[in-house]
């Protein structure tokens, strides 16, 4: 089964969090399993999202407690490696999608680009050099669940 990350905002607005949970709802109608953090915010939304429609969650946590996982999560994996299971989540997946967000995201969104894959933005970060003339922002840009997920879709079939 193919299988698209969902990062975002821990604390995301009240249109993050409506937005996550019909992008995790839409993943889930495609037949894909959707791979996230697995704490609060964004990723409880968009697993809600997804559960709500049948799909498969997995969480890829900070820490070692399983119990810090949202109650939406299928597959808990705790790692004990701190913010650095960011690059578990973006490089289990060929595409990410990415809604709203902080410091955390961002990074998230550096570690996908760098490693290829395929990043969809829902009022998320924008990437730009400030001395470069150069417009560098690789970030897919999306209005809704609908477009994010088939937008994800296509990084998927082309690279898979």
């Amino acid at each position: 089964m193919l299988q698209i990350g969902i990062i975002g905002d821990s604390s995301p607005s009240i249109d993050g969090r409506r937005l996550a949970f019909e992008v995790g709802e839409k993943i889930a109608e495609a037949g894909c399993i959707m791979v996230c953090g697995g704490l609060g915010g964004v990723m409880e939304e968009a697993c809600r999202g997804a559960k709500s429609a049948g799909g498969i969650t997995v969480g890829i946590l900070p820490g070692v407690d399983r119990g810090y996982a949202n109650p939406y999560v299928d597959i808990v994996i705790a790692t004990g490696l701190g913010e650095a299971r960011n690059v578990l989540v973006v490089k289990s997946c060929l595409s990410v999608i990415a809604i709203e967000g902080g410091y955390g995201t961002l990074s998230e969104i550096a570690f996908a680009l760098r490693a290829g894959v395929r990043v969809v933005g829902l009022n998320t970060w924008e990437m730009n050099i400030a001395a470069s003339t150069k417009y560098v922002d690789e970030i897919i840009r999306v209005s809704n669940a609908r477009e994010a997920v088939d937008e994800a879709l296509l990084g998927m079939v082309s690279r898979s």
